[in-house]
Protein backbone atom coordinates (compact mmCIF):
# COMPACT_ATOMS: atom_id res chain seq x y z
CA UNK A 1 0.00 0.00 0.00
CA UNK A 2 1.09 3.38 -1.12
CA UNK A 3 2.04 5.66 2.06
CA UNK A 4 0.60 9.32 1.32
CA UNK A 5 3.37 11.98 2.79
CA UNK A 6 1.96 15.51 3.19
CA UNK A 7 2.55 18.76 1.59
CA UNK A 8 3.63 19.73 4.70
CA UNK A 9 6.21 16.90 4.98
CA UNK A 10 7.43 17.45 1.67
CA UNK A 11 7.48 20.84 2.35
CA UNK A 12 9.99 19.99 5.17
CA UNK A 13 11.96 17.94 3.12
CA UNK A 14 12.86 20.40 0.45
CA UNK A 15 13.62 23.24 3.34
CA UNK A 16 16.45 20.67 3.81
CA UNK A 17 18.22 20.37 0.02
CA UNK A 18 16.34 23.42 -2.11
CA UNK A 19 18.00 27.26 -0.66
CA UNK A 20 14.50 28.97 -0.09
CA UNK A 21 12.49 25.33 -0.18
CA UNK A 22 11.65 25.83 -4.00
CA UNK A 23 12.55 25.99 -6.88
CA UNK A 24 12.67 29.48 -7.49
CA UNK A 25 9.82 29.92 -9.26
CA UNK A 26 6.26 29.20 -7.24
CA UNK A 27 4.87 29.39 -3.89
CA UNK A 28 7.50 26.61 -2.59
CA UNK A 29 4.34 25.82 0.26
CA UNK A 30 2.28 24.19 -2.62
CA UNK A 31 3.32 20.60 -3.97
CA UNK A 32 1.54 19.59 -7.43
CA UNK A 33 0.52 16.26 -7.74
CA UNK A 34 -1.01 15.75 -11.03
CA UNK A 35 -2.49 18.08 -13.67
CA UNK A 36 -5.43 16.95 -15.84
CA UNK A 37 -7.52 19.09 -18.13
CA UNK A 38 -7.78 22.29 -16.67
CA UNK A 39 -7.06 21.40 -13.14
CA UNK A 40 -4.41 20.19 -10.55
CA UNK A 41 -3.99 18.44 -7.64
CA UNK A 42 -1.11 19.08 -4.51
CA UNK A 43 -0.17 16.84 -2.04
CA UNK A 44 -2.60 17.03 0.24
CA UNK A 45 -5.76 16.27 -2.88
CA UNK A 46 -6.96 19.47 -2.71
CA UNK A 47 -7.76 20.46 -6.17
CA UNK A 48 -7.94 23.50 -8.32
CA UNK A 49 -8.85 25.21 -11.30
CA UNK A 50 -5.42 25.89 -12.71
CA UNK A 51 -4.54 29.60 -14.17
CA UNK A 52 -0.68 29.24 -13.22
CA UNK A 53 -0.82 26.42 -16.35
CA UNK A 54 2.90 25.72 -15.36
CA UNK A 55 3.66 29.77 -16.07
CA UNK A 56 2.29 29.89 -19.78
CA UNK A 57 3.20 26.62 -21.64
CA UNK A 58 -0.02 24.68 -20.73
CA UNK A 59 -2.32 26.24 -23.20
CA UNK A 60 -4.23 23.33 -23.72
CA UNK A 61 -4.19 22.03 -20.44
CA UNK A 62 -2.70 19.16 -18.65
CA UNK A 63 -1.91 15.74 -20.51
CA UNK A 64 -3.77 16.86 -23.67
CA UNK A 65 -4.59 13.17 -25.29
CA UNK A 66 -3.37 14.36 -28.47
CA UNK A 67 0.00 15.20 -27.61
CA UNK A 68 0.62 12.36 -24.72
CA UNK A 69 -0.47 10.09 -27.73
CA UNK A 70 2.84 12.20 -29.79
CA UNK A 71 4.78 11.98 -26.96
CA UNK A 72 4.52 8.35 -25.95
CA UNK A 73 5.41 7.58 -29.88
CA UNK A 74 8.53 9.30 -29.81
CA UNK A 75 9.68 7.94 -26.25
CA UNK A 76 9.59 4.60 -28.17
CA UNK A 77 12.20 6.12 -30.39
CA UNK A 78 14.25 7.77 -28.16
CA UNK A 79 14.34 10.62 -26.14
CA UNK A 80 17.51 13.02 -27.06
CA UNK A 81 20.49 12.80 -29.65
CA UNK A 82 22.00 15.61 -30.05
CA UNK A 83 21.48 15.93 -33.11
CA UNK A 84 19.14 17.04 -36.10
CA UNK A 85 15.74 15.13 -35.76
CA UNK A 86 13.15 15.39 -38.28
CA UNK A 87 10.95 16.45 -35.92
CA UNK A 88 12.87 19.15 -35.19
CA UNK A 89 13.30 20.03 -38.85
CA UNK A 90 9.61 20.15 -39.42
CA UNK A 91 8.63 22.43 -35.74
CA UNK A 92 11.07 25.28 -37.13
CA UNK A 93 9.91 25.23 -40.43
CA UNK A 94 6.13 25.57 -38.79
CA UNK A 95 7.64 28.32 -36.77
CA UNK A 96 8.83 29.92 -40.14
CA UNK A 97 5.98 29.75 -41.14
CA UNK A 98 3.63 31.52 -38.38
CA UNK A 99 5.84 34.29 -37.13
CA UNK A 100 6.07 37.20 -40.04
CA UNK A 101 10.13 38.07 -38.90
CA UNK A 102 11.30 34.54 -39.20
CA UNK A 103 13.27 33.06 -42.16
CA UNK A 104 15.35 31.09 -39.63
CA UNK A 105 15.20 29.27 -36.33
CA UNK A 106 17.88 28.50 -33.83
CA UNK A 107 16.59 26.03 -30.86
CA UNK A 108 17.58 26.35 -27.18
CA UNK A 109 16.08 24.93 -23.95
CA UNK A 110 14.59 27.72 -22.24
CA UNK A 111 13.30 31.64 -23.29
CA UNK A 112 15.55 33.56 -21.10
CA UNK A 113 18.53 31.70 -23.26
CA UNK A 114 16.58 32.53 -26.41
CA UNK A 115 16.72 36.02 -24.81
CA UNK A 116 20.15 35.92 -23.82
CA UNK A 117 21.06 34.74 -27.23
CA UNK A 118 19.12 36.95 -29.05
CA UNK A 119 20.85 40.48 -27.36
CA UNK A 120 24.51 38.63 -28.71
CA UNK A 121 23.66 37.83 -31.94
CA UNK A 122 22.38 41.59 -32.18
CA UNK A 123 25.90 42.98 -30.87
CA UNK A 124 27.14 40.07 -33.71
CA UNK A 125 25.53 42.00 -36.63
CA UNK A 126 25.16 45.38 -35.64
CA UNK A 127 28.81 45.60 -34.25
CA UNK A 128 27.53 47.75 -31.53
CA UNK A 129 27.43 46.89 -27.55
CA UNK A 130 24.43 48.86 -26.03
CA UNK A 131 21.31 47.17 -25.05
CA UNK A 132 17.59 48.95 -24.60
CA UNK A 133 15.35 47.57 -22.75
CA UNK A 134 12.06 48.66 -20.47
CA UNK A 135 11.43 49.30 -16.42
CA UNK A 136 9.88 46.55 -15.57
CA UNK A 137 10.05 44.08 -18.56
CA UNK A 138 10.89 40.39 -17.91
CA UNK A 139 13.65 39.01 -20.08
CA UNK A 140 15.10 35.87 -18.65
CA UNK A 141 17.96 35.80 -16.28
CA UNK A 142 20.73 36.88 -17.84
CA UNK A 143 23.15 39.93 -16.37
CA UNK A 144 21.30 42.11 -19.24
CA UNK A 145 17.75 40.97 -18.51
CA UNK A 146 18.20 41.41 -14.71
CA UNK A 147 18.63 45.21 -15.21
CA UNK A 148 15.59 47.31 -14.15
CA UNK A 149 13.20 44.26 -13.95
CA UNK A 150 11.75 45.23 -10.57
CA UNK A 151 13.94 47.91 -9.26
CA UNK A 152 13.44 49.10 -5.76
CA UNK A 153 15.05 52.43 -6.54
CA UNK A 154 13.48 54.35 -9.04
CA UNK A 155 16.26 56.05 -10.76
CA UNK A 156 16.48 58.51 -13.42
CA UNK A 157 16.32 57.17 -17.22
CA UNK A 158 18.26 55.65 -18.49
CA UNK A 159 20.83 54.90 -15.92
CA UNK A 160 19.77 50.50 -14.77
CA UNK A 161 19.67 48.89 -11.86
CA UNK A 162 20.72 45.39 -10.88
CA UNK A 163 17.76 43.70 -9.50
CA UNK A 164 20.61 40.74 -8.22
CA UNK A 165 23.78 40.05 -6.85
CA UNK A 166 26.59 38.91 -8.68
CA UNK A 167 26.05 40.99 -11.80
CA UNK A 168 29.15 42.98 -12.53
CA UNK A 169 29.06 46.62 -13.41
CA UNK A 170 30.54 46.53 -16.85
CA UNK A 171 26.96 45.24 -17.60
CA UNK A 172 24.85 47.80 -16.04
CA UNK A 173 26.80 50.42 -18.31
CA UNK A 174 26.07 48.22 -21.19
CA UNK A 175 22.59 48.95 -20.66
CA UNK A 176 19.64 51.92 -21.33
CA UNK A 177 16.59 52.05 -19.51
CA UNK A 178 13.54 53.80 -20.14
CA UNK A 179 9.78 53.63 -19.56
CA UNK A 180 7.79 51.20 -21.57
CA UNK A 181 4.60 53.00 -23.90
CA UNK A 182 6.77 56.76 -23.90
CA UNK A 183 7.48 57.38 -27.25
CA UNK A 184 9.11 60.71 -27.25
CA UNK A 185 11.44 59.31 -23.89
CA UNK A 186 11.98 56.47 -26.36
CA UNK A 187 12.94 58.54 -29.11
CA UNK A 188 14.98 61.07 -27.79
CA UNK A 189 17.11 58.51 -26.43
CA UNK A 190 17.76 56.65 -29.27
CA UNK A 191 18.67 59.81 -31.18
CA UNK A 192 21.34 60.22 -28.60
CA UNK A 193 22.82 56.96 -28.23
CA UNK A 194 22.05 55.52 -31.76
CA UNK A 195 25.79 54.89 -32.40
CA UNK A 196 26.23 52.82 -29.14
CA UNK A 197 23.24 50.90 -29.53
CA UNK A 198 22.95 47.07 -31.03
CA UNK A 199 19.06 46.63 -30.17
CA UNK A 200 15.69 47.31 -28.64
CA UNK A 201 14.30 43.84 -26.83
CA UNK A 202 10.83 44.40 -25.65
CA UNK A 203 7.92 42.25 -24.59
CA UNK A 204 5.11 43.60 -26.97
CA UNK A 205 2.87 43.43 -24.11
CA UNK A 206 4.85 44.61 -20.77
CA UNK A 207 4.03 41.61 -18.46
CA UNK A 208 0.62 42.52 -18.20
CA UNK A 209 0.63 46.55 -19.67
CA UNK A 210 -0.56 46.60 -23.60
CA UNK A 211 1.18 48.85 -25.66
CA UNK A 212 -0.21 52.25 -25.91
CA UNK A 213 -1.12 53.24 -29.71
CA UNK A 214 1.72 53.94 -31.86
CA UNK A 215 4.37 52.64 -29.43
CA UNK A 216 5.37 49.75 -31.00
CA UNK A 217 5.57 51.30 -34.35
CA UNK A 218 7.70 54.00 -32.86
CA UNK A 219 10.37 51.35 -32.08
CA UNK A 220 9.89 49.63 -35.44
CA UNK A 221 10.79 53.18 -37.20
CA UNK A 222 13.51 54.12 -34.60
CA UNK A 223 15.02 50.58 -35.34
CA UNK A 224 15.06 50.76 -38.93
CA UNK A 225 16.70 54.68 -39.13
CA UNK A 226 19.33 53.80 -37.18
CA UNK A 227 20.31 50.15 -38.12
CA UNK A 228 19.68 48.56 -34.49
CA UNK A 229 17.71 44.97 -34.54
CA UNK A 230 14.41 45.03 -32.70
CA UNK A 231 13.61 42.32 -30.79
CA UNK A 232 10.50 40.75 -29.47
CA UNK A 233 10.35 38.94 -26.50
CA UNK A 234 7.43 36.81 -27.55
CA UNK A 235 8.21 33.65 -25.17
CA UNK A 236 4.91 34.13 -23.38
CA UNK A 237 2.72 36.32 -26.12
CA UNK A 238 4.44 33.89 -29.05
CA UNK A 239 1.24 31.32 -30.38
CA UNK A 240 -0.91 33.00 -27.28
CA UNK A 241 -2.11 36.28 -28.96
CA UNK A 242 -2.58 35.00 -32.21
CA UNK A 243 -0.68 32.34 -34.43
CA UNK A 244 1.29 34.51 -35.46
CA UNK A 245 2.40 36.24 -31.95
CA UNK A 246 1.76 39.41 -30.62
CA UNK A 247 3.76 40.61 -34.01
CA UNK A 248 0.70 39.47 -36.11
CA UNK A 249 -1.80 40.85 -32.89
CA UNK A 250 -0.20 44.34 -32.94
CA UNK A 251 0.59 44.41 -36.29
CA UNK A 252 4.46 45.47 -36.35
CA UNK A 253 7.06 43.13 -37.47
CA UNK A 254 10.09 42.66 -35.60
CA UNK A 255 13.96 41.67 -36.91
CA UNK A 256 14.07 39.19 -34.08
CA UNK A 257 11.59 37.23 -31.72
CA UNK A 258 12.22 34.54 -29.11
CA UNK A 259 9.77 32.13 -28.42
CA UNK A 260 8.88 29.51 -26.25
CA UNK A 261 6.48 28.08 -23.48
CA UNK A 262 3.69 27.02 -25.90
CA UNK A 263 6.52 26.01 -28.71
CA UNK A 264 7.29 23.36 -26.69
CA UNK A 265 3.97 21.56 -25.28
CA UNK A 266 5.05 21.39 -21.87
CA UNK A 267 8.18 20.70 -22.41
CA UNK A 268 11.93 22.15 -22.57
CA UNK A 269 12.09 24.15 -25.72
CA UNK A 270 12.38 27.77 -26.81
CA UNK A 271 13.97 29.54 -29.85
CA UNK A 272 15.42 32.60 -31.27
CA UNK A 273 13.84 33.52 -35.00
CA UNK A 274 14.53 36.04 -37.55
CA UNK A 275 15.97 37.57 -40.43
CA UNK A 276 17.92 35.51 -42.69
CA UNK A 277 20.89 37.66 -42.92
CA UNK A 278 20.84 38.13 -38.72
CA UNK A 279 20.33 34.41 -38.14
CA UNK A 280 23.26 34.07 -40.60
CA UNK A 281 25.97 34.93 -37.74
CA UNK A 282 24.85 31.51 -35.94
CA UNK A 283 26.58 29.77 -39.14
CA UNK A 284 30.57 30.49 -39.22
CA UNK A 285 30.85 29.77 -42.54
CA UNK A 286 28.72 32.32 -43.51
CA UNK A 287 30.29 35.32 -41.57
CA UNK A 288 33.62 33.60 -40.26
CA UNK A 289 35.16 33.47 -37.07
CA UNK A 290 35.04 37.30 -36.11
CA UNK A 291 31.21 37.26 -36.51
CA UNK A 292 30.51 34.13 -35.57
CA UNK A 293 28.05 33.82 -32.77
CA UNK A 294 28.56 30.08 -30.89
CA UNK A 295 26.01 28.36 -29.12
CA UNK A 296 25.21 24.79 -28.19
CA UNK A 297 22.74 22.89 -26.22
CA UNK A 298 22.34 19.42 -24.99
CA UNK A 299 18.86 19.37 -25.31
CA UNK A 300 18.48 22.21 -28.23
CA UNK A 301 15.50 21.01 -30.42
CA UNK A 302 14.89 17.54 -28.12
CA UNK A 303 13.09 15.36 -30.49
CA UNK A 304 10.50 15.06 -27.44
CA UNK A 305 9.54 18.44 -27.09
CA UNK A 306 9.81 19.19 -30.64
CA UNK A 307 6.84 16.66 -31.32
CA UNK A 308 4.57 17.84 -28.03
CA UNK A 309 5.54 21.69 -30.01
CA UNK A 310 3.95 20.31 -33.33
CA UNK A 311 1.21 18.76 -32.07
CA UNK A 312 0.13 21.50 -29.73
CA UNK A 313 0.43 24.13 -32.38
CA UNK A 314 -1.87 21.59 -34.57
CA UNK A 315 -4.37 21.81 -31.84
CA UNK A 316 -4.58 25.63 -32.10
CA UNK A 317 -4.66 25.85 -35.94
CA UNK A 318 -8.12 24.28 -35.82
CA UNK A 319 -10.71 26.81 -36.49
CA UNK A 320 -12.08 28.61 -33.82
CA UNK A 321 -9.45 27.86 -31.08
CA UNK A 322 -8.51 31.84 -30.79
CA UNK A 323 -11.83 33.08 -30.56
CA UNK A 324 -12.55 30.63 -27.50
CA UNK A 325 -9.08 31.43 -26.12
CA UNK A 326 -10.65 35.46 -26.31
CA UNK A 327 -14.51 34.80 -25.66
CA UNK A 328 -12.64 32.73 -22.53
CA UNK A 329 -10.27 35.75 -21.62
CA UNK A 330 -13.04 38.33 -21.53
CA UNK A 331 -15.50 36.37 -19.58
CA UNK A 332 -13.25 36.10 -16.83
CA UNK A 333 -12.25 39.39 -17.54
CA UNK A 334 -15.96 40.70 -16.69
CA UNK A 335 -16.41 38.63 -13.79
CA UNK A 336 -13.74 40.70 -12.04
CA UNK A 337 -14.90 44.31 -13.47
CA UNK A 338 -18.83 43.16 -12.28
CA UNK A 339 -17.99 41.84 -8.61
CA UNK A 340 -14.72 44.35 -7.77
CA UNK A 341 -17.72 47.34 -9.06
CA UNK A 342 -20.05 45.88 -7.04
CA UNK A 343 -18.11 46.09 -3.99
CA UNK A 344 -16.43 49.45 -5.00
CA UNK A 345 -13.11 48.45 -4.85
CA UNK A 346 -11.02 50.84 -7.48
CA UNK A 347 -9.06 48.56 -9.78
CA UNK A 348 -8.01 48.57 -13.35
CA UNK A 349 -8.04 45.20 -15.26
CA UNK A 350 -4.71 45.52 -17.13
CA UNK A 351 -3.89 42.98 -20.18
CA UNK A 352 -5.54 41.56 -22.65
CA UNK A 353 -8.10 38.57 -22.71
CA UNK A 354 -5.38 35.91 -23.06
CA UNK A 355 -3.23 37.03 -20.24
CA UNK A 356 -4.13 39.66 -17.88
CA UNK A 357 -5.06 40.70 -13.62
CA UNK A 358 -6.41 43.09 -11.67
CA UNK A 359 -4.34 46.02 -10.67
CA UNK A 360 -6.21 47.63 -7.82
CA UNK A 361 -5.76 51.48 -8.16
CA UNK A 362 -7.91 54.52 -9.59
CA UNK A 363 -5.22 55.35 -12.12
CA UNK A 364 -4.63 54.05 -15.46
CA UNK A 365 -1.43 51.43 -15.42
CA UNK A 366 0.61 52.33 -18.84
CA UNK A 367 4.26 50.78 -17.48
CA UNK A 368 6.01 49.47 -14.24
CA UNK A 369 5.77 52.55 -12.33
CA UNK A 370 1.92 52.59 -12.85
CA UNK A 371 2.07 48.83 -11.44
CA UNK A 372 3.74 50.29 -7.78
CA UNK A 373 0.46 52.04 -7.20
CA UNK A 374 -1.02 48.82 -6.94
CA UNK A 375 -3.03 48.44 -3.46
CA UNK A 376 -0.69 45.16 -2.25
CA UNK A 377 -2.99 44.78 0.79
CA UNK A 378 -6.14 44.16 -1.68
CA UNK A 379 -4.21 42.42 -4.31
CA UNK A 380 -3.01 39.81 -1.68
CA UNK A 381 -6.34 39.40 -0.24
CA UNK A 382 -7.93 38.47 -2.93
CA UNK A 383 -5.20 36.14 -4.76
CA UNK A 384 -5.80 34.42 -1.21
CA UNK A 385 -9.41 34.02 -1.25
CA UNK A 386 -9.33 32.63 -4.62
CA UNK A 387 -6.62 29.97 -3.45
CA UNK A 388 -8.51 29.03 -0.60
CA UNK A 389 -11.79 28.53 -3.03
CA UNK A 390 -10.05 26.22 -5.38
CA UNK A 391 -8.64 28.85 -7.99
CA UNK A 392 -4.49 28.56 -8.65
CA UNK A 393 -3.52 31.55 -10.22
CA UNK A 394 0.38 33.55 -10.27
CA UNK A 395 0.54 36.75 -7.81
CA UNK A 396 -0.06 39.25 -10.85
CA UNK A 397 -1.40 37.23 -13.80
CA UNK A 398 -4.06 35.29 -14.85
CA UNK A 399 -3.69 32.67 -17.82
CA UNK A 400 -6.52 31.49 -20.04
CA UNK A 401 -6.54 28.65 -21.75
CA UNK A 402 -8.38 26.46 -23.61
CA UNK A 403 -9.24 23.61 -21.15
CA UNK A 404 -11.56 25.82 -19.44
CA UNK A 405 -15.26 23.99 -19.25
CA UNK A 406 -18.40 25.83 -18.23
CA UNK A 407 -18.09 24.66 -14.97
CA UNK A 408 -14.80 25.87 -14.46
CA UNK A 409 -16.07 29.43 -15.76
CA UNK A 410 -19.46 29.43 -12.69
CA UNK A 411 -17.10 28.24 -10.27
CA UNK A 412 -14.04 30.88 -10.99
CA UNK A 413 -17.18 33.14 -10.86
CA UNK A 414 -18.37 32.97 -7.39
CA UNK A 415 -14.96 32.57 -6.28
CA UNK A 416 -14.19 36.19 -7.54
CA UNK A 417 -17.61 37.43 -6.27
CA UNK A 418 -16.52 36.12 -3.37
CA UNK A 419 -13.19 37.59 -2.70
CA UNK A 420 -15.09 40.91 -3.83
CA UNK A 421 -17.10 40.54 -1.21
CA UNK A 422 -14.57 40.02 1.74
CA UNK A 423 -12.50 43.23 0.45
Amino acid sequence: MKTTISQADWSARAAEVLPGAGFGNFDPSLIVREGKGSRVWDEDGKEYIDYLIGSGPMILGHGHPEVVEAVQEQLGKGMTFFANSAAGIELAEVLVDAMACADQVRYVSTGGEADMYAMRLARAFTGKDRVLKFEGGYHGMSGEALMSLAPKSLINFPQAVPDSAGIPDSVRDGMLIAPFNDSDFVTSLVEEYAHEIACIIVEPLQRLVPPALGFLRTLRDLATKHGIVLIFDEVVTGFRFAYGGAQEYYGVTPDLCTLGKVIGGGFPLAAVAGKAEIMAHFDKSKVGEKGFTFQIGTLSGNPVASVAGLKTLEILRRPGAYQMLKDTGERLMQSYATHLGAAGVAHQIVGEPMLFDVVFTEQPVRDYRGTLKNNAAHANAVNASLRQSGILKPDSKLYAHLALTEEDLQQTDAAIAKAAAQL
